[in-house]
């Protein structure tokens, strides 16, 4: 059985699972408010989703750049290579979660810590993976689907547009999970007694 340690680095491990499927399919990475002195429509963009118009309250008015049967629909390969990344980020981040899980019901010894290190090198991984895809993402607004609604983007520039609570999401997201692999470290708890005081003699 696992610790307190290992209880809430399982309850992380989980939050951070929601955190990142939740800002994966999230269409509000890049946005642009609408204005009607401006005659201006608001927009929205995510890794997967284009809401070219209506508040971005209303996912009925997004669409899916692609999916897998037509990937090359999104309109960047920088967005194309960070979907990709964060994606596996997502599917490892989930795999090592559910690894935690399964150490809640093992009795401590052996096969509970190879288990919790297996999973801390693979938050280890997602966090790496993840991090390239958003450190990747902001290469895509140079491209010309974007500068179509956000004037003067370019790389690391969203122009008339800006980061979406999506984005910042991931990046919160990755930043809690860069402390998975320390609380797995620490996570089992065996079953030795603490060292005894010594006695002066």
């Amino acid at each position: 059985m696992l610790g307190c340690v290992g209880c809430f680095w399982v309850l992380l491990s989980s939050c951070l699972v929601a955190v990142c499927s939740f800002s994966f399919l999230s269409p509000a990475w890049i946005v642009k408010g609408g204005s009607a002195l401006y005659n201006r429509e608001p927009v929205s963009f995510g890794l997967l989703w284009h809401c070219p118009h209506g508040p971005l309250d209303q996912i009925y008015h997004c669409y899916t750049f692609g999916g897998l049967a037509s990937f090359n629909r999104i309109p960047s390969s920088s967005w194309q290579t960070s979907a990709v990344l964060c994606s596996g980020g997502c599917a490892l981040l989930a795999i090592s979660s559910l690894l935690a899980i399964i150490t809640v019901f093992l009795p401590s010894g052996l096969c509970e810590r190879r288990l919790c290190t297996l999973a801390g090198y693979m938050q280890t991984a997602a966090v790496f993976i993840m991090a390239s895809g958003l450190l990747v993402y902001p290469f895509g607004l140079n491209s010309a689907t974007v500068k179509t609604y956000c004037e003067n983007s370019s790389i690391y520039y969203a122009g008339d547009c800006q980061i979406g609570w999506g984005y910042m999401l991931a990046i919160v997201g990755v930043m809690l999970a860069v402390f998975l692999p320390f609380f797995a470290k620490y996570a089992p708890k065996d079953n030795i007694s603490p060292t005894p005081i010594p006695t002066i003699l």
